[in-house]
């Protein structure tokens, strides 16, 4: 069975570099599990909310970002030294170069789901010739989460 995007996927997809959008496309068509893309380009308030989930007010104002941002009983979703460095930010290519994913059903359970959509992801990144990681991997070495890398639904460019 062959998946597609919907029409959010698409939605969210706008503003992000036409490379990854290839390999978002590619990666749907030829996944064995069905995902959709959550989100494409963040807004700089939106990336401030993310840096202040597990972080303090005195936290937040050492990086610049307002105390009403700071959520320090969430959990942490962001280890970014600067909090507007985040690749879903608009780069200098003009566009986002990251995405963030979910496989059906759409929650944020890890499983062998998420291996499905990486590899998925890696092979529509051969296929189009466009250099990818997945936040389960940041170091690309293939071994899964082996340094703590916790960021499932998150694909990027490499440049």
């Amino acid at each position: 069975m062959a998946y597609v995007l919907g029409a959010t996927s698409r939605a969210n997809l706008k503003g992000v570099h036409p490379d990854l959008v290839r390999v978002v496309e590619r990666a749907i068509s030829i996944s064995k599990i069905d995902f959709k893309v959550i989100e494409g380009v963040r807004s700089r308030g939106r990336m401030m909310e993310n840096y202040g989930k597990g972080r303090t007010a005195a936290q937040l104002a050492a990086k610049g970002i307002p105390a009403k941002y700071a959520r320090p009983a969430v959990a942490k979703v962001t280890w970014l030294a600067d909090p507007f460095s985040s690749k879903h930010g608009i780069q200098k290519s003009g566009y986002g170069e990251a995405v963030d994913c979910l496989i059906a059903p759409y929650d944020w359970k890890e499983g062998p789901g998420w291996r499905l959509m990486y590899e998925a992801f890696i092979e529509a990144g051969r296929i189009e010739k466009v250099r990818v990681r997945w936040g389960r991997d940041w170091d690309e070495d293939g071994k899964i989460g082996e340094k703590g890398e916790t960021d499932g639904p998150h694909f990027e460019l490499v440049r």
